[in-house]
């Protein structure tokens, strides 16, 4: 099916992104969707995937792991059901700032694959990350952090709240419920690794359209000073005086509980 077929089908539904939601990197969230919402030429909607409202709802219950860098480690597969097995759906952690439009990360779908990634060949140089989790070191490393799924697809059934709740990280992070040819591949771009992945001078197609600060971001006081800071930063301060514009126009908008020009 042509990814024209698909839009017709779903009727403009919008594009739905899961973003991984940890307490300790609210600003992270936030300057994540704002990117997201700010370029995007399709309607999008996004929703914070938070491990304190899934454990509320019954849907995780696992005991987290010492060497879960994020509550978000395992919570993440539970995208496919969370999207009721129906149509395509992203997971992205939420240390990824966005600087193209997500349209051309939807024409990428391509119906006959389960889900589709980047194909990073990736082996950490640090031995924490962030704010001194433990940096972990496997086969397929980052290939989760930012997944295109396929939710209706028969072997996405496969995970259920039962499943994600028991299997092990091995098992989820290296997809093992599926076989390799159902695992599509996305250009690197759009994973983009800060401090792994590199910018060719003269290649347009290196520069990337998502950054992942995925050993910390300039949110935590250590990486305030890591490469492509500054793109973050500035986003956070666009992200902020777009908030306060927004205060501004609720204050002004209202008057003693009266909505003025009501």
């Amino acid at each position: 099916m042509s990814v024209q077929s698909i839009i017709t089908n779903q009727k403009q539904k919008p594009f739905r992104f899961f973003i991984g939601y940890d307490t300790r990197e609210d600003l992270a969230y936030e300057v994540c969707r704002y990117s997201i919402l700010k370029r995007s030429s399709i309607p999008v909607e996004i929703i914070p995937i938070k491990q304190s409202q899934l454990r509320d709802q019954k849907l995780f219950w696992r005991e987290r792991n010492k060497l879960e860098s994020t509550e978000f480690s395992f919570t993440r597969f539970l995208t496919p059901y969370l999207a009721g097995y129906e149509g395509w759906a992203v997971f992205v952690d939420c240390d990824f700032l966005y600087l193209s439009d997500v349209k051309e990360l939807y024409d990428l779908i391509d119906e006959k694959y389960a889900v589709m990634c980047v194909h990073h060949d990736y082996t950490p140089k640090e031995s924490t990350k962030m704010d001194g989790a433990v940096q972990t070191v496997y086969p397929r490393k980052n290939w989760s952090s930012m997944v295109l799924y396929n939710c209706g697809h028969p072997k996405n059934k496969a995970l259920s709240p039962e499943i994600v709740n028991k299997e092990s990280g091995a098992y989820l992070h290296r997809f093992m419920w599926l076989d390799d040819e159902d695992i599509g591949e996305v250009p690197f771009v759009w994973n983009f690794l800060v401090g792994h992945n590199r910018v060719v001078d003269g290649d347009a197609n290196s520069y990337p359209k998502a950054i992942h600060y995925t050993s910390g971001g300039p949110w935590f006081e250590a990486w305030k000073d890591c490469e492509f800071a500054d793109l973050w930063l500035k986003e956070l301060d666009e992200y902020k005086k777009v908030k306060e514009k927004e205060k501004c126009f609720e204050c002004n908008g209202v008057e003693n509980g009266v909505v003025i020009g009501a």
